[in-house]
C-alpha cells in the first residue's frame, strides 16, 4: 500500500469520524443505551462465530512463535466475550454524564457560572493484542457521545474485524451513525503515524500496548496522549498483618494472571513478618512454578523452602514488569521504606498495602504516588470493568486530565457555561 493510498484512508476515517462525532454529542441517552444493549445481545449470539475468526489469530500467533503471555492475551474465550457483554449492559445502565451541569455559582456581576460536561470529539485508539479492547472503547465511545477510530495489532486482524461488524450493526440499528467507531482495516504501520497526525480530526489519542509503541506514539503524537508506559506493581506486607489474608491476597495479586498490566510483579515484605510470611508464600509461588528474583534477606529465609527457584535481584529487577511467572521480592524495614521503594521504582500504576495498622495505611494511600493505591486487596482489581466503570479505555499513568482505569468521564470535558439576564460588565 503507497504512502498516498494510506494518507487519502486516514483522512477519510478522520473526516468520517469528525462527522459521526456531531451526531453522537446529541444523540439521545435512549439510542445510546440501546446500541449497548443491542452490542451486548449480538456478542452474545455470535460467540462461536468470533471465537473461528480468533482461532485464525491465535493459530498465526503461535506458528510466529508469539510468546505465551501475548498469546493469552488474544484469546476471544466465553468468558472474556461474556465480560464485554457485561460491560456493555454495565454502561447502558449507568447515569447519561454528557450535560450534566455542575458548580453553578452566582457571582458578584449576577451571572451564574458553571461547569458542563461534553464529549471529547474523537479519539483514537491504538493497541496491540487483546482484541476484547475493541469493544472496551467502542462501548465506552458510545456512552460517552464521542466518535473513535480503532487501530488493533496485525495479531489480531480477524478477531477485530469480526468485532467491528457487530459494533456497526448495534449502531445502525439504533438509530447512531455507522462510523462512530471505526476500526482501521490496514495492518500497515504507517496509518498509526497518520492517525498521531490528525489534530484537525482527532482530538485525543490512547496507546494501549507495549512500551516501544507507548514511547514512540508520547514522542510523535501532533495530539494529546492519555498513556501508561508500564505496570510495574507492588504489594506490600506490613508488620502488623492478618497473615492468612496476606498469603491470600499476594498469591492472587501474582498469580491469578500473569499477562495484565495490574499483576503484582514486586513483593516487599516488613522485617518484623518475613520469617513467618515468606515461607508460606514462597511454598505457594514454588507450587506453581514462579520465580523470585530476591534480596540477600529474602534468600536466606526462601532457601528452606522446597522446590523454590530463586535469583539474585539486580538493580534493574526492581524497575521490572515481568508479565510472567516471575517476581521481585524485598524484605524493607517497615512502611516508610516501602513508600520510599515503591515511589522510586514502581511506574505509578498500582500499588497494594496489607496491614492491620491504620495509620500506615493511610500514610500508604496519601503517600504514594500512583494512579490506584490499595488496602488489604489484590492489584488485579485496578480494572474499570472492577471499579464500576463500565470498562476501560486504559489506565492512565499520567496526572492531568485522566488518571487510573479511564472510563466515561475520562473520555469527557467540561466546558464553562454562564447564565445572565441582560448583565453588562462594567
Amino acid at each position: 500500500m503507497t504512502a498516498s493510498t494510506i494518507s487519502e484512508m486516514a483522512q477519510a476515517l478522520g473526516a468520517q469520524g469528525k462527522a459521526a462525532s456531531a451526531r453522537m454529542a446529541s444523540a439521545s441517552t435512549a439510542h445510546k443505551n440501546q446500541a449497548l444493549m443491542r452490542l451486548a445481545a449480538l456478542l452474545r449470539s455470535n460467540t462461536a462465530a468470533l471465537q473461528l475468526e480468533n482461532a485464525k489469530d491465535l493459530d498465526r500467533a503461535r506458528a510466529a512463535g508469539l510468546a505465551a503471555p501475548m498469546v493469552d492475551r488474544l484469546k476471544l474465550t466465553p468468558a472474556v466475550l461474556e465480560t464485554c457483554a457485561q460491560g456493555c449492559e454495565q454502561l447502558a445502565a449507568m447515569a447519561d454524564v454528557i450535560g450534566e451541569i455542575i458548580g453553578m455559582k452566582q457571582q458578584p456581576s449576577g451571572i451564574r457560572v458553571g461547569q458542563m460536561r461534553v464529549p471529547i470529539g474523537v479519539f483514537g485508539m491504538i493497541f496491540e493484542s487483546r482484541p476484547n479492547v475493541t469493544i472496551e472503547a467502542a462501548s465506552l465511545s458510545i456512552k460517552s457521545g464521542n466518535a473513535c477510530i480503532l487501530r488493533g495489532g496485525s495479531e489480531a486482524i480477524d478477531s477485530n474485524k469480526a468485532l467491528a461488524i457487530l459494533v456497526e450493526q448495534a449502531l445502525t440499528e439504533s438509530g447512531l451513525p455507522a462510523q462512530a467507531v471505526q476500526l482501521v482495516q490496514t495492518t500497515d504501520r504507517a496509518m498509526v503515524g497518520e492517525l498521531i497526525a490528525m489534530p484537525q480530526y482527532v482530538d485525543v489519542i490512547i496507546p494501549r500496548g507495549g512500551k516501544g509503541l507507548i514511547e514512540r506514539i508520547s514522542r510523535d503524537a501532533k495530539v494529546p496522549v492519555i498513556k501508561h508506559l508500564d505496570g510495574n506493581c507492588h504489594t506490600y506486607v506490613d508488620d502488623p498483618c492478618d497473615l492468612d489474608m496476606a498469603v491470600t491476597v499476594a498469591d492472587n495479586a501474582k498469580t491469578q494472571k500473569y499477562s495484565p498490566c495490574n499483576a503484582s510483579e514486586s513483593l516487599l515484605v516488613a522485617r518484623g513478618v518475613a520469617a513467618e510470611f515468606l515461607p508460606r508464600i514462597g511454598a505457594i509461588y514454588a507450587a506453581k512454578g514462579v520465580e523470585m528474583r530476591v534480596c540477600p534477606e529474602a534468600r536466606a529465609i526462601l532457601s528452606k523452602v522446597a522446590g523454590a527457584q530463586l535469583q539474585d535481584a539486580s538493580e534493574q529487577d526492581w524497575f521490572e514488569e515481568y508479565l510472567a511467572p516471575i517476581i521481585s521480592v524485598k524484605v524493607v524495614d517497615g512502611v516508610d521504606a516501602a513508600i520510599a521503594h515503591i515511589n522510586h521504582y514502581s511506574s505509578h500504576h498500582t500499588d497494594a498495602i496489607l496491614t492491620r495498622d491504620h495509620m500506615h495505611a493511610q500514610r500508604f494511600l496519601r503517600e504514594v504516588d500512583s494512579a490506584s493505591v490499595m488496602v488489604n486487596t489484590s492489584t488485579r482489581f485496578a480494572d474499570g470493568f472492577e471499579y464500576g466503570l463500565g470498562a476501560e479505555i486504559g489506565i492512565s499513568t499520567d496526572k492531568f486530565h485522566a488518571r487510573g482505569p479511564v472510563g466515561i468521564e475520562g473520555l469527557t470535558s467540561l466546558k464553562y457555561v454562564v447564565l445572565g439576564q441582560g448583565e453588562v460588565r462594567g
